[in-house]
């Protein structure tokens, strides 16, 4: 599995090896000796599973300590846009994004950190996306920021998404207090 840094510290995108023949394929989506080797000493607790159509913004969520939460992210089925922010407040890249296409072709999978939020916009009609968690969920610990927050500017691509009211009623970054 080749594990690739991206510009957010602690943010990284993985890309297993896929072995392919006339009866399909099979990858590792997890192996935590060749994890821990690369840094990444990580106990997950909780999976999650969700299905969306095309055009469903889930996002930008994330949980304050001490429930906050790592999560290993990938598409089982069809296609998505994934993307994470910093919200670390003393990191060099708070505030900053970073979004990257992750699809059942390219198998890729992204580790995001704990002080990140996290969402992702459906590029395909029923796409199952799988999420792998260091922490159980706590919704009183649970907050989103506005998937469009203009200071924040992610690039969707997407004019009019389906949007869940949470989502709808995120948080602008700039009234955001930092917790991590």
């Amino acid at each position: 599995m080749e594990i690739i840094d991206t510009n957010l510290r602690g943010l990284v995108v993985l890309k297993p090896k896929v072995f392919e023949d006339e009866r399909g394929y099979f990858f590792e989506s997890y192996n935590q000796k060749l994890f821990a080797s690369a840094g990444l000493n990580l106990n997950f607790v909780q999976d999650n599973q969700s299905l969306s159509h095309t055009g469903v913004l889930r996002g930008m969520h994330f949980q304050n300590p001490p429930y906050a939460q790592g999560k290993l992210v990938r598409v089982i089925t069809g296609a998505v846009y994934d993307v994470a922010i910093d919200i670390r407040k003393n990191s060099e890249t708070y505030g900053k994004w970073f979004g990257i296409e992750l699809t059942q072709e390219n198998k890729w999978m992204m580790y995001i950190p704990e002080g990140f939020a996290h969402g992702f916009l459906t590029l395909r009609d029923n796409t199952i996306f799988s999420y792998k968690c260091t922490n159980f969920y706590n919704k009183a610990s649970e907050e989103s920021i506005l998937w469009n927050d203009p200071e924040i500017g992610i690039q969707w691509n997407v004019k009019d998404p389906l949007l869940s009211t949470k989502d709808l009623e995120g948080g602008l970054f700039k009234n955001f207090i930092p917790q991590f």
